[in-house]
Formats: structure tokens, sequence, C-alpha cells
């Protein structure tokens, strides 16, 4: 049983607001998990694609290019032959790092539920 009051309908509409506002910028399967990689450290192109499995290269650019457009990473380039393409991550991306860790505990604590699902899925 629920012992917390629950929110009235102003706040709950403000809450729901805002968590679109935050949707709207970090949504999608990839963007948290490029935040997260490159929070570690600046990567190259190649480098981010070898650590995150499954995402083409297609996707990974569009992501970045998202990503860098809402300032979570920086994009440097380097004028060496050949080029070299350096990202990182800002300090307004380490502003998420309490919501990738509560995600990342969630999906520790319900994975066996989650592989589950997504084999019903298939």
């Amino acid at each position: 049983m629920i012992t917390e009051s629950l929110p009235d309908n102003e706040a709950c509409a403000g809450s729901l607001k805002n968590m679109l506002d935050a949707l709207s910028v970090i949504n999608g399967k990839w963007k948290l998990a490029l935040i997260l990689c490159l929070v570690q450290s600046s990567k190259r192109f190649n480098e981010i694609q070898q650590e995150i499995p499954g995402i083409s290269s297609r996707i990974l650019a569009k992501e970045l290019k998202d990503l860098e457009l809402n300032d979570f990473i920086k994009r440097h380039v380097y004028p060496t032959t050949p080029v070299s393409i350096v990202y990182e991550a800002t300090a307004y991306s380490r502003t998420l790092k309490n919501v990738i860790g509560e995600l990342s505990t969630w999906g520790g604590q319900h994975r066996e539920k989650i592989k589950a699902s997504m084999r019903k899925q298939s």
C-alpha cells in the first residue's frame, strides 16, 4: 500500500511537462548510452561505435549531431592528415549523472523481466 500522498493535478501537470521536455532532448535508444560512453573519456567515432554494440554508423552520426546541437557533447576537429575528430562530454551532460545512475540501477534490478518481455516481442 502506498502511504505517500499523491500530487495534485497542478503538480502532476508540471512534472509531466518537465519530463516531456527532458525526454525531447534525451529520447531514443542511444543518447544516454552515448553520453555515458563520453563522460568516461573523449573518443573518436570508431571508438564510440566499438564501445556501444549494435549502433550503426548512420545512427551514431545522427545521434552525435543531435547531442552536439543540444550541448551535451563537443566535437573537436584536428587538422591532421587524415582529419581527426574527437567527441567529448560537456559539463551539461554530466548533470544527467543521477538519471543515468538510477536507470542503470533500475535496469539491473529488472534485467530478467526486461529480457523476458523482449523475447515475447520477437
